[in-house]
């Protein structure tokens, strides 16, 4: 595994101009059995032309701050703390009628499943135009020029004539530059890629990271990645944040983070990758399993999973401070972390 390439800015830079600042945001969900707090005190920043990756094993709460930041949590869902401030707005005090104005302009997502995201109703060329007809009040004629000059930007081949095809029309990477097309096309601050290539092979993926990687240089965009593939992370972000049953645990520039990481958990995740196994040998893995997120415990989130924890862990939850410049994490014991 690498942490850091080429392509990737100065280890550590900070100069960046931050874009999307969230504070303290908190999502709960309203269950059957009882109110469940799915994100907890969630604070990061991103950067213009840098890449953060939102880190975690499934269920961690990635997606939930995704979907809270870009106004699609569930009916059963609020975010009930913080504030995520784009552009001098706070995105939790704004209305519909904003937050409308907002979407593509200054805060775009894509999804995981295009297929899903795309409306298969309607042909490609229609909601590829459709952002240009609401949004700059352009005509039919001059939005589906907008259109074609997007598919061949995101490497469509021969737009014009694939203009009206509808999504189950193309491949599943294709689809994704779609997806990729109408999240860029109103140059937003914010491109929010809530695990953009789980579902294709390895091959298309990575075509689909380098145009993700020309589009956030091109103009200059804050690329927030929801991933939980620890390669994708070191190949292509900047900084990090490692999520655990809904808190940031440790956050930093990758190459830092990955090298000498300050939380067990993240300790857990890196030593849980075969780098040098070898037939036979045995995998390792964090044992035990996440918390229920009914029964969080008072202390450390990550107390029964820890080998560092102490009665202290126990009796009280360590909050995400400053271990060392730029870096930061959530452990009564970051110095002890490479011990383990």
């Amino acid at each position: 595994m690498t942490a850091a390439v080429d392509h990737k800015p100065t280890v550590g830079q900070t100069d960046a101009t931050p874009v999307l600042d969230v504070d303290g945001m908190s999502v709960e969900i309203r269950t059957i059995s009882g109110t469940v707090r799915a994100v907890n005190d969630v604070s990061f920043t991103a950067r213009r032309g840098e890449t953060l990756a939102l880190l975690g094993e499934s269920g961690c709460g990635k997606s939930m701050t995704a979907t809270a930041l870009v106004g699609l949590l569930e009916p059963v869902a609020d975010v009930v703390e913080g504030s995520a401030t784009l552009g001098g707005v706070d995105l939790f005090q704004v209305g519909p009628a904003k937050r409308r104005e907002m979407a593509g302009t200054e805060l775009a997502i894509v999804f995981q499943d295009a297929l899903t995201a795309l409306n298969p109703l309607y042909t490609v060329g229609t909601q590829l135009a459709e952002p240009f007809r609401i949004h700059h009040n352009l005509s039919a004629k001059e939005a589906k020029r907008k259109a074609v000059d997007l598919m061949t930007r995101v490497g469509i081949p021969q737009p014009e004539s694939r203009l009206n095809s509808y999504p189950h029309q193309f491949s599943g990477g294709m689809r994704q530059r779609l997806l990729i097309a109408m999240a860029v096309a109103l140059n937003p601050s914010v491109l929010i890629a809530d695990e953009p290539t789980t579902a294709l092979d390895v091959t298309v993926q990575a075509q689909i990271m380098a145009l993700l990687r020309d589009l956030r240089t091109e103009f200059d965009m804050a690329v927030v990645l929801i991933t939980h593939d620890l390669a994708l992370v070191a190949e292509e972000a900047d900084r990090v944040a490692v999520m655990y049953a809904g808190n940031i645990v440790e956050t930093g520039p990758v190459a830092e983070v990955f090298a000498n990481p300050k939380h067990p958990y993240t300790k857990g995740l890196l030593n849980s990758v075969p780098v040098n196994a070898r037939r036979g040998d045995d995998l390792k893995s964090i044992g035990g399993t996440p918390p229920d997120l009914q029964a969080i415990p008072e202390g450390c989130v990550y107390q029964a999973r820890c080998p560092l924890a102490r009665e202290i862990c126990a009796d009280k939850r360590p909050t995400l401070d400053t271990v060392t410049a730029n870096r930061k994490a959530a452990c009564h014991f970051p110095e002890e972390v490479s011990n383990v």
